[in-house]
């Protein structure tokens, strides 16, 4: 509109100054022209330029806040699958605390079993090491028995001047005294009073 402000601005300048003729104005038949041309090229612009032009931007700006969403969406995801991974570490550690809670309760378990097998081994050895004493005992007494049997009947021998060599007799006589001696009918003490 300015435009055309200016244009009849002008064209009242050059009807009013035709009879001097300025140099740098152009004469009215171009002026004219010129602006026929200028009007037509603008209603050309509006209407052909400046729509695709509107299209073009409203598809920038589309694309624009497309890319926006798409972005803010990816960032969701992101922010979903960081949840997520977050979560699932969570429960990786709670799930390797459980297993460290249940091999500690284990190990605590087989060294209870550990030490109960222990014991019991230790108690069969104890009880074979007592039956082995008590059996080398009880052959330490046969074999005491004998010698002292042995010995005195060799002992009585001198002292009677009879001969106790035969072996079932003197048997017969250690087993008859040492039987006596156990039961009671013969006290220890007495033995050597006697003769």
């Amino acid at each position: 509109m300015q435009l055309f402000a200016g244009a009849t601005h002008v064209a009242a300048l050059v009807t009013a100054g035709e009879a001097e003729q300025l140099p740098v104005l152009p004469h009215m038949g171009e002026l004219i022209f010129g602006l026929i041309a200028i009007a037509i090229l603008y209603v050309i612009v509006q209407k052909k330029v400046v729509p695709n032009l509107e299209k073009a931007y409203s598809d920038r700006t589309a694309a624009i806040e497309g890319g926006m969403h798409k972005a803010e969406e990816a960032q969701q995801e992101a922010q979903a699958a960081l949840e997520q991974y977050k979560a699932q570490l969570a429960e990786a550690r709670a799930e390797a605390g459980r297993i460290r809670a249940e091999a500690q309760e284990r190990g605590a378990a087989i060294i209870v079993e550990l030490r109960a097998q222990a014991l019991v081994e230790t108690n069969r050895m104890t009880e074979a090491a007592h039956k082995q004493i008590e059996a080398e005992r009880q052959q330490a007494v046969v074999s005491l028995r004998s010698e002292v049997g042995r010995l005195s009947t060799e002992l009585a021998s001198r002292i009677v001047g009879e001969s106790l060599h035969d072996e079932a007799r003197q048997s017969g006589i250690v087993e008859r005294f040492l039987t006596e001696l156990e039961s009671g009918a013969i006290r220890p003490e007495t033995v050597g009073q006697d003769v």
